[in-house]
């Protein structure tokens, strides 16, 4: 039976395709597997940055596979370490992710989407969060877009299950950036490029940062940060890269990244 996703390595970076014909569309199974592969990503110390794509140029991913459903998969069941998709609930991934969409990402799969920390898309794609329709609810987009975009539009997605198309996803900067078709895996793997060759460490502090901070006074998360009682935070200010910057900053070259 072919995997349900399929993984590549180079480097440092992890790029992962869910590959489920005809939609790539989740079941209980892809979603357990799909966390295996994310808590492997997060647990190997020499893969820095990950890219979630689709396989195709039609779906990037349509969310929860209502005919599983329909055949005994409970859509309150065990999605597996990382929750539904292996990211939105995984803790402690405290490395970038980068959403490839390339093409629809509807329900579920743009919940996938919203749990990366950068969103590139195909110029073809299209985005929905149809749940409305079927008598459920979004649950984690209900809990994020409102966060991510103006109040008023997240409500109305939320409310209606519209389609909207990239020009206004870029608009209302839920996506970042959107290619043509046949460039968007190539900026992909450029961005996660130029990410990987960036202080690891760094980007740990980053993200557990934005991540403490999310429903903190500022104040507080500024007094946890400075008082190094995050964990990403106290290492990275012991580590040799810390030196390694500013050692580098003055002598006047590029600083040679370790990880430690």
């Amino acid at each position: 039976m072919t995997s349900p996703i399929m993984t590549k390595r180079e480097g440092a970076i992890l790029h992962v395709t869910l590959n489920r014909p005809k939609a790539n569309a989740i079941d209980l199974a892809t979603s357990k597997i799909m966390g295996e592969t994310f808590a492997a990503f997060r647990d190997d110390p020499e893969l820095r940055v990950a890219i979630i794509t689709g396989e195709g140029d039609k779906f990037f991913c349509p969310g929860w596979d209502l005919k599983a459903a329909n055949d005994g998969d409970a859509v309150d069941g065990d999605y597996g370490v990382g929750g539904f998709g292996g990211l939105q609930e995984l803790r402690d991934l405290n490395k970038p992710v980068i959403a490839a969409v390339n093409g629809i990402a509807c329900g579920g799969g743009l919940e996938l989407a919203l749990s990366a920390d950068i969103i590139l898309a195909a110029d073809h794609a299209t985005f929905a969060l149809p749940e409305i329709r079927s008598g459920t609810v979004a649950d984690a987009a209900s809990i994020k877009l409102p966060k991510r975009i103006p109040y008023h539009i997240a409500m109305e997605l939320l409310l209606t299950g519209r389609w909207f198309d990239t020009t206004e996803a870029l608009g209302w900067g839920l996506i970042n950036h959107v290619y043509p078709a046949t460039k968007l895996q190539d900026a992909a793997w450029k961005m996660a490029r130029l990410i990987a060759s960036g202080p690891p460490l760094v980007y740990a502090a980053i993200k557990e940062i934005v991540r403490d901070a999310e429903d903190s006074k500022f104040q507080d998360a500024m007094n946890r940060v400075t008082g190094r009682q995050l964990a990403s935070v106290d290492i990275l200010y012991s580590s040799e890269d810390q030196a390694e910057g500013a050692r580098a900053f003055a002598e006047k070259r590029n600083p040679v990244w370790k990880g430690r």
